[in-house]
């Protein structure tokens, strides 16, 4: 990652902890949405937005709100997966879950809460004008909700130990995971005033992402180290999910990787007359080559 982009990530993780810090009238759900919060990640979504933003020479601080609010969604959803009647995981990034600190109960509102208060990071950012904000609203919450995310977790959870096609795969990956890969890149297309062609061509690279991201973590599950990778490995054989590897083989979902690799940069290649696409072409090495 690019230090002065990372420098950016602390200051949407800060945005994040103040306003969680801020009339809050219980400890207890307050110290829940802090503790995932702060259980730290790459923080991917943040980065594509600041990113982007400087792929159209803009400051990338005016999309502090928009990358603090993704990031907020992103770690409910990671609370609500990590519950028993969900993944069922013990630990995210190399530290006891929500639930098995602070109890299933206050779990279950910590990530309502970040949910719910996300929005208002976005409503109150008065650095952006009232139609942008409208407008971002619209994006994330249709990234989160049951044309997104949510709706691909659904599909998921469907399709735990049946034999799905690969269109059907690609469709819950698309949904429970790409959605919130796109809407950070979209954010940043909005707040830039892109045009149609430029936004049309960014939300394809973000689409691509997504697909890359969700492979390289197939593949990490296989043989990442929990050491590095913060969570244990083989739980979606044990789980008897539908996934690349278990759809193409190790091997096979290798190749995918590389396949879609080319794919999106082909895309950036289209972009490069257009906008300065050094960083978003080193937002796809980290997507495509992700270490354990």
């Amino acid at each position: 990652m690019n230090e002065e982009l990372k420098h950016y990530n602390d200051r949407a993780e800060n945005l994040i902890l103040n306003h969680l810090e801020s009339g809050n009238v219980s400890k207890m759900i307050k110290d829940a949405s802090i503790y995932s919060i702060q259980a730290g990640g790459k923080r991917f979504r943040p980065y594509l937005v600041f990113a982007t933003l400087k792929s159209f020479g803009l400051d990338p601080a005016a999309g502090l709100s928009a990358a603090g609010a993704i990031e907020m969604i992103h770690t409910y959803s990671l609370i609500h997966d990590d519950l028993p009647a969900m993944d069922d995981d013990n630990y995210r990034r190399g530290q006891l879950t929500n639930h098995k600190v602070h109890g299933e109960a206050v779990a279950i509102l910590a990530g309502d809460n970040l949910l719910t208060e996300s929005f208002n990071v976005l409503a109150e950012d008065e650095s952006l004008p009232a139609d942008i904000r409208i407008q971002l609203v619209q994006v994330v919450s249709r990234a989160a909700g049951q044309s997104g995310m949510i709706g691909g977790q659904m599909l998921d959870i469907e399709a735990e130990g049946k034999n799905i096609t690969m269109d059907e795969l690609v469709m819950i990956h698309r949904h429970k995971t790409g959605k919130l890969i796109v809407a950070p890149i979209e954010s940043a297309a909005i707040i830039a005033a892109a045009d149609d062609e430029t936004k049309a061509l960014l939300l394809r690279f973000a689409e691509y992402l997504g697909i890359l991201f969700q492979i390289r973590d197939d593949i990490l599950d296989v043989e990442g180290d929990m050491s590095v990778t913060g969570k244990l490995s083989g739980s979606d054989a044990r789980k008897e999910k539908v996934t690349y590897v278990s759809t193409y083989g190790l091997n096979g979902a290798k190749e995918q990787l590389e396949l879609l690799k080319d794919d999106a940069e082909e895309i950036l290649e289209n972009l490069s007359s257009k906008l300065d696409t050094d960083e978003l072409y080193s937002v796809l090495q980290m997507f495509a080559v992700r270490e354990q």
